[in-house]
């Protein structure tokens, strides 16, 4: 049986080009660092998931030439594949169909932006697309999805698509009836990319307020780096 790549979505993070959008309320300098978290913490549910057996963890990851600074972020193992150019939509389908061609039997693509993102939507959806060619969606509160999983690549559902706007996962939905493909949906988690996202992770991982549109008994995943971000930077400010 071939495994199934998970994979992180991630660009190497860097001040002024990591997380712009959390800008405000985090500093250009916060927002790398923050993103350095995000994806130490996805890694480490990806590993744990990979130590279950039939998964390999993998990064499809930009740019070129920060494969060493990558590598001190994530565990030991996981697979690198390059990101090719052009817009979300061109990487994700070339990021899906170099996995396969690698030899994995599909990809499920996780956006870095979820830090604690559940273990348990990601076997979900690594057992979906382990069931035929379907596309599997972990709806996002905002419109769009977490992660995306296939078992072939289908350039219908990333072509010309509007991202970051509300209408990426209804329109993803309506791309697979044109194409005769089974939608499968696992449970919906969120995305840290504004001000109002990142007030739902403080009140996660501070508070233990679960976000509230999980499911009933769905609890996020440890996210201990970024925890410890959001902790001393709540305790800077309130000795500003």
């Amino acid at each position: 049986m071939k495994p199934i790549a998970v994979a992180i979505i991630c660009k190497t993070p860097m001040p002024g080009k990591s997380k712009t959008r959390l800008s405000p309320p985090l500093a250009p300098e916060e927002c790398a660092a923050i993103s350095s978290c995000f994806i130490r913490d996805l890694a480490r549910t990806i590993r744990e998931l990979a130590d279950d057996g039939d998964v390999t963890a993998a990064a499809v990851y930009t740019p070129f030439g920060t494969e060493p600074v990558l590598r001190r972020m994530l565990p030991d193992g996981f697979h690198f594949t390059l990101q090719g150019d052009g817009d979300l939509g061109a990487r994700l389908l070339k990021g899906t169909a170099d996995l396969i061609d690698a030899g994995f039997g599909g990809a499920v693509l996780v956006n870095s932006d979820s830090p604690t993102l559940p273990k348990a939507i990601l076997r979900a959806a690594v057992d979906a697309v382990r069931d035929g060619d379907n596309v599997v969606l972990g709806p996002a509160v905002d419109g769009g999805y977490t992660l995306i999983g296939l078992s072939k690549p289908h350039e219908r559902l990333f072509d010309a698509m509007p991202w970051s706007t509300p209408e990426v996962y209804d329109l993803t939905v309506a791309r697979a009836a044109e194409i005769g493909l089974p939608v499968v949906n696992v449970p919906g988690w969120y995305d840290v990319d504004d001000a109002t996202s990142y007030a739902m992770l403080e009140d996660e991982v501070l508070r233990g307020v679960a976000p509230p549109f999980a499911a009933p008994g769905l609890k996020g995943a440890a996210a201990p780096a970024t925890t410890r971000f959001v902790r001393e930077r709540q305790s800077a400010l309130v000795q500003a």
